[in-house]
């Protein structure tokens, strides 16, 4: 088990139920009474800790190593899913996973990075930091999704758009930007989930949705805390000042407007029981997919355009 800085005092406590529990496993002294007070003692200490996280505290958690991905809520919340491959102009990129499946009864489209679980695999998926052939895909998805009028359901965990020069040669600001239209346009049904990460236009390339939610230890920003201090301090030292004043929380975003609610996780984050979280979001989704279902296409565009109109605050200036 992975503790976080923060998470420290728990790791102690951690520590002595394990020893408890093999004492009382080899059977040399009845400790059930003793297991019982210490796990009490932790979910007490878990409360007090995890119900006034800072900010960059969340960032860590979104970031934490155990955390499930969207392979992971692919594999637990479909049925029959079928990946597909390639955007057909230039390859298929491996930090973004697509294809068809079920959620419950309805079939869908479903979309999202993914940063691979071990060193090899996060090579291999480029930390969830998608090219511009990934955007390409993913838009060649929901134009399928809208041909055969599926709704599409997006999970958003990156750490932002691949930044490389072969990235930029090849349209990466185009790819994403192209998104951002056609997602505003398309007529079929899109659900957005922010399952970790939500950097920049990495996110938004997948991210706009009839309705925008986050899981509660994630976060969403047009810049991460380390690159905000970078550009402002020239430093990183900066970095949890940064994501103080930059607002990325849950509970900020739905202040602002941004997303429509803020999805429960277990104590401790996704990672303290990813099955758990699976069902949750699977619940969640159903909810979601029957309600925006009814909607004609007239009347869901009308909503989707209505909601981004409506975000942010104007003044108009009369001459």
């Amino acid at each position: 088990m992975v503790f976080l800085e923060f998470e420290k005092p728990l790791e102690k406590l951690h520590e002595q139920l394990e020893k408890l529990i093999q004492i009382n496993e080899e059977g040399e002294l009845d400790m059930s009474d003793k297991i019982k007070e210490l796990e009490n003692k932790i979910n007490k200490k878990s409360k007090e800790i995890f119900s006034n996280l800072t900010g960059w505290e969340r960032v860590q958690l979104s970031r934490h190593p155990q955390r499930p991905y969207t392979e992971f809520y692919i594999e637990n919340i479909t049925s029959k899913f079928k990946e597909l491959h390639g955007d057909r102009y230039f390859k298929d990129d491996k930090a973004i996973i697509g294809g068809i499946g079920k959620i419950g009864n309805q079939s869908v489209v479903i979309i999202g990075q993914q940063k691979g679980t071990n060193t090899k695999m996060r090579q291999y998926r480029n930390f969830g930091m998608a090219n511009p052939d990934g955007y390409r895909k993913a838009l060649r998805l929901m134009k399928l999704a809208e041909k055969f009028n599926l709704p599409v359901i997006t999970l958003i965990d990156t750490p932002g758009a691949y930044p490389g020069i072969e990235a930029e040669e090849r349209g990466q600001a185009e790819a994403i930007a192209r998104n951002l239209f056609e997602m505003a346009n398309l007529k079929t049904p899109i659900l957005a989930y922010v399952i970790g990460e939500g950097a920049s236009g990495g996110a938004l390339g997948i991210g706009i949705g009839d309705r925008v939610f986050m899981l509660e230890n994630t976060w969403y920003s047009v810049i991460s805390p380390e690159n905000c201090s970078t550009i402002l301090w020239r430093t990183w030292d900066y970095k949890e000042t940064a994501a103080e004043a930059l607002k990325l929380t849950p509970e900020h975003m739905l202040e602002f407007g941004l997303i429509e609610d803020i999805i429960k996780e277990p104590l401790g984050g996704a990672h303290k029981d990813p099955e758990k979280m699976a069902k949750t979001l699977k619940a969640h989704i159903i909810k979601q997919l029957k309600e925006v279902m009814e909607f004609d296409t007239e009347t869901l565009l009308a909503k989707r355009i209505e909601r981004y109109k409506n975000i942010g605050e104007f003044d108009e200036v009369e001459e």
